[in-house]
């Protein structure tokens, strides 16, 4: 026997300059962070979806793609700049990680808590 799907259904107000919160329980449902961005789909039959808009590699963070950008382009234009990491440098980032443990798999913390 299929199993019904159940409707979460949540008022939310629509300020002045048409603006609205996304209820928690909606950002939790969709994993939704602090900066993310979502995507709302109007249907001919006046219903309205909202997913989280999911970021192509190739888009990522402005910031970083132009600095990846520059870092490139100073690469190739000036090799004899690339120089290798010191040792001194890998064993000093050695020691202050040591014994730190990270579960990348964990979900993070809510920021509000």
């Amino acid at each position: 026997m299929a199993k019904t799907a159940e409707i979460l259904e949540i008022p939310a107000t629509i300020t002045d300059r048409g603006q609205t919160t996304v209820p928690a329980a909606i950002r939790k449902m969709l994993a939704l962070g602090k900066r993310d961005q979502v995507v709302f789909r109007g249907l001919a039959d006046g219903t309205v979806m909202i997913s989280k808009k999911e970021v192509r590699a190739e888009e990522g963070d402005p910031v970083i793609g132009k600095f990846l950008a520059f870092l490139a382009r100073d690469m190739t234009d000036v090799p004899a700049r690339i120089r290798p990491v010191p040792n001194s440098l890998l064993t000093r980032g050695k020691a202050l990680v040591k014994g730190v443990k990270v579960n990348l798999d964990a979900a993070l913390p809510d920021d509000d808590a």
